[in-house]
């Protein structure tokens, strides 16, 4: 008995000090809003315990200067990767939707914009806000990761073993990922998420590429060999926590609070999807843009709202994961 005392306080301890190096290490983001700002932003329902997460990548080794001229405003910031995270009520499942950048939407105080332009002008507090304004809904907690963090995590795990549906090479690289299983490690798991020029539907590849290594990490992350190893999880707190910025609400005691919630979910089978758009166009002022489906933003609006996403994916099934 005295042998299993011991035991759980070790665990007890080593759990604490991870939360504790886990909000020494990581950073975090304030969401400030002007009175008029915060009451603009939608209610929910006080008897609502489902929980909507903004998750942004944030891709400080992108090249891309496309979209340069619209990404100029007082915030030095852009995201490339956008996915909602929606955690149902009773906890059943995680639905993880991308929303493509370059989407035509209403940005508040600056009129029509890619999706992506909002962190610019207004920090993550507007593209929030904005988030919320397409789907008349609350968003919970916002998490950011630097895209460095998915070098980071594929060392301290020994590797992230996905599922590729397309074999392409990376560009300016000779980084060649075939179909089927391959294991992912270091500068190749980086690419991995980051590719999109190699793919002719380019961003809308590159998100699904994301959610595939996403879903592939949690899987082995929350493995028990992973779990009960306290070594390999000082690694990871250690190596992936400076990669991160979550609100101030959203520290690592919720977050343990919400694993041990989702216990029983499935990792492999999450679902995840990317929000469907109404075809490319050109904005009137020459930018390459993706037009926003009125009939999606209504209909996954209301899934949200109701909590209801199971069966809006089962009346609108995605083309593809």
């Amino acid at each position: 008995m005295s042998i299993v005392l011991v035991a759980m306080l070790a665990l007890g301890y080593i759990l604490f000090d991870l939360q504790r190096q886990f909000n020494t290490k990581s950073n975090t983001v304030a969401l400030e809003f002007s009175k008029a700002e915060q009451l603009a932003r939608p209610v929910k329902d006080p008897d609502d315990k489902s929980m909507n997460v903004l998750t942004l990548g944030v891709d400080h080794a992108d090249d891309d200067t496309e979209n340069s001229a619209a990404l100029q405003g007082p915030v030095s910031q852009r995201s490339d990767s956008m996915m909602l995270v929606h955690i149902p009520e009773d906890r059943s499942q995680i639905y993880v939707m991308s929303m493509v950048r370059d989407m035509y939407v209403d940005i508040p105080g600056y009129g029509q914009n890619k999706l992506n332009a909002a962190i610019s002008f207004g920090g993550v507090p507007l593209l929030l806000r904005t988030v919320e304004g397409l789907f008349g809904t609350k968003i919970d907690h916002v998490a950011m990761i630097d895209f460095e963090g998915f070098k980071e995590l594929s060392t301290a795990l020994g590797g992230v073993t996905v599922n590729n549906e397309i074999e392409f090479t990376a560009n300016d690289t000779d980084y060649f990922y075939p179909t089927g299983e391959i294991t992912l490690e270091g500068d190749r798991a980086l690419r991995f998420v980051r590719e999109r020029k190699s793919f002719s539907n380019g961003d809308y590849q590159r998100v699904a590429n994301q959610r595939i290594f996403i879903a592939a990490a949690a899987n082995q992350l929350l493995s028990s060999g992973t779990l009960t190893n306290p070594a390999k999880l000082y690694e990871i707190v250690d190596k992936v926590s400076p990669y991160l910025t979550l609100d101030e609400n959203f520290d690592a005691a919720t977050l343990v609070g919400l694993g041990l919630q989702l216990k029983n979910v499935d990792t492999k089978n999450m679902a995840m999807f990317t929000m469907p758009t109404a075809g490319s166009a050109t904005s009137v002022d020459g930018q390459s843009i993706e037009l926003a489906s009125v009939t999606a933003i209504e209909q996954i609006g209301e899934a949200l709202r109701t909590d209801s996403m199971r069966e809006y994916l089962a009346e609108n099934p995605p083309e593809s994961n």
